[in-house]
Order: structure tokens, then C-alpha cells, then sequence
């Protein structure tokens, strides 16, 4: 069965409308992508546009709301019973939520994004020391501490509400515990199907980019022609390890390519960082440290809006805003299912804090790199990136040596971290609809593993990456305000938890003579 007998009675409707709606979603990307296309870009664009104020201002309130959380009166309240502890080691834990929340992305983008906006920085000119040093500030901000920073709220709403509260792992749980839905009304319902659909397009449209970052480096490692035929022959065989793996569990499958996926991507950056230029390598990540932390204020609120340069804020920092949003029910869940016993301030450490400096580290060697061959190194790299960012990865290795071994390295890391990324989002999604089963059924895995390849299929043949990037971003405009009342609920709620007993105060002198 797909449901268990006290499950499924009552949550069948999310499964049903949810699946229903992804495989006509898919459907449409198959026969008419250009029909799907034009529609996502134009959902996207009116967001980006009108709502860009909204989407920054509470992007940064998440930011502070973390810091909040971690050093504030609640930081003590553990994700469970207070006598619980952690389910996974910190290195496993850490790991896991590292390749769930980022995966494939950092290796599409380590060389890509520094290289745009050194090339064309907002409200400056291009090519410049300083055009260099913004490059790698604006990369930071889109993938350090407010990204994470979504996350771990995504996570911690729902982790509380979980194992401290005893409720079902589903979006819509913190709403029924505070505000209440009768018998799972259908305001609970709408919730928890437009996580589903928030999950599955980010999903699928991050997919779609490993898949053609794969691609591009068979291309370029064993001349394999760039072909739709390729791209589906590389979505049937993840497909079909992602299913297998899934079929394992948690904490065989995803633990396992977890922890191989950390190995590879540890050694590939060690790699570069000291094949590389070694010294420019750790002052561009020194240097960026005291950059984005001095800086980040001002990013954190910067529209552009006397410079006319709306269009790039849209593009870029919304675009990833809006994207980390639209992975927050997915990454949250399953970093939440991850996390039973931890603290909250342990929580939010591990979650913010420490990704967000390899992250800042990952950037600095491959970013830097490429931005030393520009500079120092006779440069066309940029060339390159601007022809295919698909290729930017694997045309930075040229310049190493062994460089086929590297590519070859690369592309492994790139599937697995595709596998894992789409075995933890069938694990969530299977989850979110068979009424926050912690281990769902195995046939459900399957049945959802098929929906997100049919619309990553839909995806793959419109052949734009500016498509995959709409598609990531669609599901998460709805759920951003599922997600603002979660956070009330949440905040509502904790508000009522005891404070810990304070140890007594001995007396002062002062006082014991008087």
C-alpha cells in the first residue's frame, strides 16, 4: 500500500492533487515547452519586479531571526525532549545537510559567478581590482549567510514543531497547532500542496542545471555530443539511482553518498587551493571574510533603485533569494528530519555558520582562480563562461594539471551530489504526503522519484538555463506566505516554553555585612 492504514485516510487529497498537477506540469514541459516557458518567466518577472522590496526585506529578516534564535533567550531548548540527543554524528549531520542544501550548485557556480560580475559588476565598472573584490562580495551574499539563514528557519519551524510539540513533519502542522484547521481543513491542505509544488520545481529545476553541467562536461572530457538524447540518457540512470538509493533509507542511502559526496569535494577544493595559486587563493578568502561581514548590512538592502539597475537585482540576488525559499520546504524538512536532539543554538550554528564558510572558502579557490587567470593569467577564461556557464567548471581544470582526472573527479561529484539531492527531495516529498511519515513507504518514493523526472524532463527540453532557474523559483512566490505564517506560529508558540531555572545570585560583601 501506499499509505499506511492511519495515514493515508487522511491526507490522500495532498497526494493526489499534488501529483496530479506535477505530471500536467510535466506533460506541458514535454509537448509545449516554449508554451511553458514563456509562462514561467512570466510569473517569475512580475514577482522579481514588483515584489523585489518584500522578497529582500524578509530574506533579511530570516538572517536576523537565526541570530536571534541562536544567541537569544530561546538558544537552550533542544529539538526534542529535553533529555534527547542527536541522532547523527556532527560530521554525518553535517554532511548530509551540506549536500542536501547546496550540491550540485556550488559546482555549477564556484567559477561561473565571480567571473559575471567581475565582468559586469552593479553601478561600476568591469574588469577592475575593485570590480574583483565586489565579484566575490555579491557571490558571498548570494550563498552564505542569508541562504543558510532561510534554511535553518525552514528547518527550525518545522523541527520544533516536530519533536518538540509532537506533530506531524508537514508545512502545514505549525499552522494547525496555533491557529488551528478543523479535521485538516483545506487551508491546511492548500498549505501542505503548495510545499509539495515548491519542493518539486526547485528540485527539478536544479536538476536540470547539474544535468547540463554533466553533459557539457562529457562533452568536454570525452567529446559525447550535446544532445536531448544525452540529457535524458543522464535523467534515466540518476533516476534510477536515486530510486535505488531511496529504496535503502536514510540512513543507508543518502548517509553513505552523503559522506562520498564531502570526500570528493574536500579533495577536489584541497586540490585546487594548492595547485592552484595557493597564496592568492587564501588572501582572496581572508580578505572576503572581512568583506562580507563588513558589507553585509548594506547588501543586505540594496535595491539599486537610483541607478536604474532594478533588472540586475531581479536577476541575480532576488532570483537566489526566491530560489533558496523555494528549496526551503525541502532542504527544511529533511534537515529538520536530520536534527532531532540538537539545541538551538547548536542547530543554527551547524546550519548557518559553518556551511556558509566553506561555502566562502569554495568560492575563494575556484572563484579566485579563475579571477587570477584573468587578471595575471593571460585571461579568456571569461570567454568561456560567457559562451557556456555549463562549461566554466571544467574550462578553469585546463589550466591545472592532470586535468582530466579532475573533470573526471568533477563529474562524479556533480551525479552524486544529483543523486542525493533528488533521493532527499523524494524522501521529503513522500513525507509531505503521507502525513509527515518519518519513513515513508518505498512505493511512494518511487511514484514521486517518477514525477520529478517527468518534469525535469519538461525542463530539459526547453534547454535554458534561464528557464531551470524560473522553474526553480515559481513554486517558492506562493509558498513565501505559507512560510510567514509558519514563522508566526512559531514565534507565537515558543513564546510560551519555560525558561531554564537561574542559578542563584551568592551574596555581595556588601549585601553580607549589611
Amino acid at each position: 500500500m501506499i499509505f499506511s492504514q492511519n495515514q493515508g485516510t487522511k491526507h490522500y487529497l495532498v497526494f493526489i492533487v499534488s501529483v496530479v498537477l506535477c505530471g500536467a506540469i510535466g506533460v506541458w514541459g514535454v509537448l509545449a515547452p516554449e508554451n511553458m516557458t514563456n509562462t514561467a518567466l512570466g510569473l517569475t518577472g512580475f514577482a522579481l519586479k514588483s515584489l523585489d522590496w518584500f522578497f529582500l526585506v524578509l530574506c533579511t529578516g530570516f538572517l536576523i531571526l537565526s541570530l536571534y534564535m541562536a544567541f537569544g533567550p530561546y538558544s537552550h531548548i533542544r529539538l526534542g525532549k529535553d533529555d534527547e540527543r542527536p541522532e547523527f554524528s556532527t560530521l554525518s549531520w553535517l554532511a548530509m545537510l551540506f549536500a542536501a542544501g547546496m550540491g550540485a550548485g556550488l559546482l555549477f557556480w564556484g567559477v561561473a559567478e565571480p567571473v559575471f560580475h567581475y565582468l559586469a559588476p552593479p553601478g561600476m565598472p568591469g574588469k577592475t581590482p575593485e570590480a574583483a573584490r565586489m565579484a566575490m562580495i555579491i557571490t558571498n551574499l548570494h550563498w552564505g549567510l542569508h541562504a543558510w539563514s532561510i534554511y535553518a528557519v525552514c528547518a527550525l519551524v518545522i523541527a520544533y514543531f516536530s519533536f518538540r510539540k509532537q506533530t506531524p513533519s508537514l508545512i502545514s502542522s505549525p499552522i494547525q497547532a496555533e491557529f488551528g484547521c478543523k479535521h485538516r481543513g483545506i487551508w491546511c491542505h492548500t498549505a501542505d500542496i503548495i510545499g509539495v509544488l515548491a519542493v518539486i520545481f526547485g528540485l527539478a529545476g536544479s536538476l536540470t542545471m547539474g544535468i547540463l553541467q554533466v553533459r557539457a562536461g562529457l562533452g568536454e572530457v570525452f567529446g559525447v555530443p550535446a544532445t536531448d538524447f544525452v540529457s535524458i540518457i543522464i535523467l534515466v540512470l540518476m533516476t534510477t539511482l536515486f530510486l535505488i538509493s531511496a529504496s535503502t533509507g536514510l540512513n543507508k542511502g543518502i548517509k553513505i553518498l552523503s559522506h562520498i559526496n564531502m570526500g570528493i569535494a574536500v579533495a577536489i577544493l584541497l586540490l585546487i587551493i594548492f595547485a592552484g595559486p595557493t597564496r592568492f587563493i587564501l588572501e582572496i578568502f581572508i580578505t572576503s571574510i572581512g568583506d562580507y561581514f563588513s558589507q553585509i548590512i548594506n547588501m543586505s538592502f540594496k535595491l539599486y533603485p537610483y541607478k536604474e539597475l532594478t533588472n540586475w537585482t531581479s536577476g541575480w540576488t532576488l532570483t537566489y533569494f526566491i530560489w533558496w525559499l523555494a528549496w526551503g520546504p525541502f532542504v527544511g524538512i529533511f534537515i529538520a528530519r536530520i536534527s532531532r536532539g540538537r539545541t538551538i543554538r547548536e542547530f543554527v550554528i551547524g546550519v548557518v555558520l559553518i556551511p556558509t564558510l566553506f561555502s566562502m572558502l569554495w568560492f575563494a579557490a575556484f572563484g579566485g582562480t579563475a579571477l587570477y587567470i584573468e587578471m595575471f593569467g593571460g585571461g579568456g577564461l571569461a570567454d568561456l563562461v560567457l559562451e557556456d556557464v555549463s562549461k566554466a567548471l571544467f574550462a578553469l581544470f585546463t589550466w591545472f594539471p592532470l586535468s582530466e582526472i579532475l573533470s573526471g573527479l568533477a563529474l562524479i561529484l556533480i551525479f552524486i551530489f544529483l543523486v542525493t539531492s533528488a533521493d532527499s527531495g523524494t524522501f521529503v516529498v513522500s513525507m509531505m504526503t503521507s502525513n509527515g511519515n518519518l519513513n515513508p513507504s518505498t512505493r511512494l518514493k518511487i511514484i514521486w522519484g517518477i514525477m520529478i523526472a517527468l518534469l525535469t524532463a519538461g525542463i530539459l527540453f526547453t534547454g535554458s538555463i534561464t528557464v531551470a532557474k524560473a522553474m526553480a523559483i515559481t513554486g517558492a512566490i506562493p509558498f513565501t506566505f505559507i512560510l510567514v505564517i509558519q514563522i508566526i506560529a512559531f514565534l507565537r508558540t515558543i513564546r510560551r516554553e519555560k525558561r531554564p531555572p537561574q542559578p542563584e545570585l551568592s551574596q555581595s560583601p556588601i549585601n553580607a555585612k549589611g
